[in-house]
């Protein structure tokens, strides 16, 4: 499937070297977001370092203290030093003003500024301090993204438009105003951010909101009233699978359209889980619409009646897992594995059918079937394993690593 990106006229490069560049015509880039406290310097440059191994192209930090500022340049040496090169994107609500020209140090360090409009301040301050954030990304030739939330909106504008729909008689609902309301303060944002000397190549812009079909209509809006890149992302989307349903039948409808040129899966995560998450759900997406390929999918059936035994399920998980542990290594070695496919099918059903269209394809035998795992690879039948859960698992991994090896050599 080819999609046509919308936003062909503005391109804003983020991160120095090569960078990474955004809108344009380029690819959607993955972006992510740490929860380490940021003064915690050690924590968070680990984080953005193990989320850009999970194939996060940006990460963002939390800059919302004085300690968090004056660690960022040495978050951002960790990361240099680790050999991690993704941008590196400071988050600023209410004081942001102030941390970047007390800290000009977080400044440059930063590769690009996120700016909340609606946090910025207030009347005649709000211009003065949005101004100040703007003329700081100026100094430094930094982009920035002007990101306004649904939760966080400038509370004078949506009292207007509310009182333009009592006194006109409109009878719009409070969900349709709070949605005007967005796009107007992202698109009056952009307007001051460039009367403040930004360039439109600097200027990313995103119109956040929690519910799917909120979130469709105001990117559909946002994407006729202006060229600029949009990041795009449902935003407080929730926890495990309500948070991956939420995010992708939202973000799905619309990269599907063209609209999109950054995304983020803003999951809610467990206790003590695994921040990567986010990460993988948002590549699993783009991979899923034919956007991007970023790791080998792995294809394995549901399970039913016929596959009793939990066989399938835990060789499809190893599988999963060691591909995701190896694409650090493997991205750097290995040309156009990301776009390597397996089959791990539980049952003869469907099973020798995935398996030969996959590039490499195991069909273990479902209840009552002959003990036997037939391995494709490339549509041939070229062996067949028998014995316990371990052997089947290690062989198998064995002739992964051996199909990366021979068939993505770099030439």
């Amino acid at each position: 499937m080819s999609v046509v990106r919308l936003h062909k006229t503005v391109g804003v490069k983020v991160g120095a070297g090569k960078g990474v560049q955004v809108g344009g015509g380029a690819p959607v880039v993955v972006q992510s977001m740490t929860m380490t406290d940021t003064a915690d310097r050690v924590a968070t440059a680990a984080q953005c370092i193990e989320l850009a191994e999970a194939g996060s192209e940006m990460v963002r930090v939390t800059v919302n203290v004085p300690e968090a500022a004056a660690a960022v340049p040495e978050i951002k040496q960790r990361m240099l030093d680790a050999g991690c090169m993704v941008p590196l994107i400071g988050d600023f609500h209410y004081n942001g003003h102030i941390l970047l020209t007390k800290f000009p140090a977080c400044a440059a360090a930063l590769d690009k500024y996120r700016i909340n409009p609606g946090n910025v301040g207030t009347g005649m301050r709000r211009d003065e301090q949005f101004a100040t954030i703007c003329k700081v990304a100026v100094d430094n030739a930094r982009p920035v993204r002007i990101g306004v939330n649904g939760g966080s909106l400038n509370q004078d504008l949506v009292v207007a438009k509310m009182q333009e729909n009592t006194d006109r008689n409109l009878g719009r609902t409070s969900e349709e105003i709070i949605n005007e309301c967005m796009v107007l303060s992202a698109v009056d944002s952009t307007a001051r951010a460039l009367e403040s000397g930004l360039r439109t190549d600097q200027v990313i812009i995103s119109c956040k909101t929690s519910r799917p079909r909120d979130l469709i209509a105001v990117y559909r809006a946002l994407a006729r009233e202006t060229d600029q890149p949009l990041h795009l992302g449902l935003t407080e989307a929730g926890m495990g699978m309500k948070g991956l349903v939420w995010s992708a039948s939202a973000m799905g409808v619309l990269l599907n359209e063209g609209i999109g040129d950054t995304i983020r899966v803003s999951l809610t995560p467990k206790p003590n889980g695994d921040r990567r998450e986010e990460v993988y759900a948002a590549c699993e997406l783009l991979q899923a619409l034919g956007l991007r390929s970023f790791s080998p999918s792995v294809t394995a059936c549901p399970g039913c009646g016929r596959t009793t035994s939990t066989t399938f399920q835990e060789l499809a998980e190893r599988t999963q897992d060691y591909i995701r542990e190896k694409m650090p290594e493997w991205k750097s070695q290995y040309e156009g594995v990301e776009a390597m496919t397996l089959a791990v099918m539980g049952c003869v059903v469907n099973g020798p059918g995935e398996s030969k269209a996959a590039n490499i394809g195991i069909s273990l035998p479902g209840t009552g079937e002959a003990p036997n795992c037939p391995i494709y690879i490339d549509g041939e039948h070229v062996k067949t394993l028998r014995g316990t859960y371990a052997e089947l698992a290690a062989a198998f991994q064995r002739l992964v690593d051996d199909y990366v090896e021979h068939k993505y050599a770099r030439r």
